[in-house]
């Protein structure tokens, strides 16, 4: 069976320069990359004081609006919460989510960072897989021990094919040989093209954050999608990933 995945960090909802809100632009270029999976980072699951400056501020919290029909199921991990509101990472899915958990690994006061899991179950075969999503430190010693925390995390979870997701912030390429060798996962754009993926800034991308990685399941094709559009909706560029996994049962 192949699946489609597409990960982003979607800046909240708002433009590279941090003043135009476009939220609905990103809805609609979402839906038309027919992804089974969405990890998304830094989405806003409330802010109250943006209501009353941004004028076409959507009143669904972001994960449930991106969602709406096309992805019925969802989970959400609260991980920067300030008296406004909160944000985090966000797994939206065809499949229907049978368990979910979200896992503080901050290091920091200043950075809030989380690790959402979330296990779904394959229609008509009863297959489980675990997906993760995740958005790590700016600092390398952050980086260092929150890559000790997922590497625990994943072991854990060695019995079943998992997805391994987000912006890891690791402009350097220091954790992921770590990550990699550890785990016994491939990362997919290199698994496929040889290297990681450049996907910030947007509009030109020159560093390498986001990361896909799997385990048991095989790399079919990988894209940073490029288009001119996508650079004006966030200050990432998304990954498209499509995988196969193996019958299992």
């Amino acid at each position: 069976m192949k699946i489609r995945i597409l990960s982003y960090n979607i800046h909240k909802g708002f433009s590279i320069t941090n003043r135009d809100f476009i939220l609905d632009g990103i809805r609609n270029a979402l839906r038309d990359m027919n992804a089974d999976i969405l990890f998304l980072q830094e989405v806003l699951g409330h802010h109250d004081d943006k209501k009353c400056k941004i004028p076409d501020w959507e009143t669904a919290i972001q994960f449930e609006y991106l969602a709406d029909t096309v992805w019925p199921h969802f989970a959400y991990g609260k991980n920067a919460i300030y008296p406004e509101g909160h944000h985090g990472n966000a797994i939206l899915s065809k499949f229907p989510i049978v368990d979910w958990s979200n896992h503080k690994i901050s290091t920091n006061r200043f950075e809030h960072r989380g690790l959402l899991k979330a296990k779904v179950q394959i229609p008509g075969t009863g297959q489980e897989l675990l997906l993760a999503n995740t958005h790590l430190d700016l600092t390398q010693t952050g980086r260092d021990h929150q890559a000790g925390v997922l590497i625990e995390h994943m072991q854990a979870e060695d019995k079943l094919p998992w997805i391994l997701v987000g912006d890891f912030n690791d402009w350097n390429k220091k954790i992921s040989p770590r990550l990699e060798k550890s785990l016994g996962a491939a990362e997919v754009f290199k698994s496929l093209h040889g290297k990681y993926p450049a996907t910030f800034p947007s509009v030109y991308p020159i560093l390498s954050l986001d990361r896909v990685y799997v385990h048991r399941m095989t790399p079919i094709s990988a894209n940073a999608l490029r288009d001119k559009h996508w650079k004006k909706l966030s200050d990432h560029l998304p990954l498209l990933v499509e995988v196969e996994i193996p019958d299992i049962n």
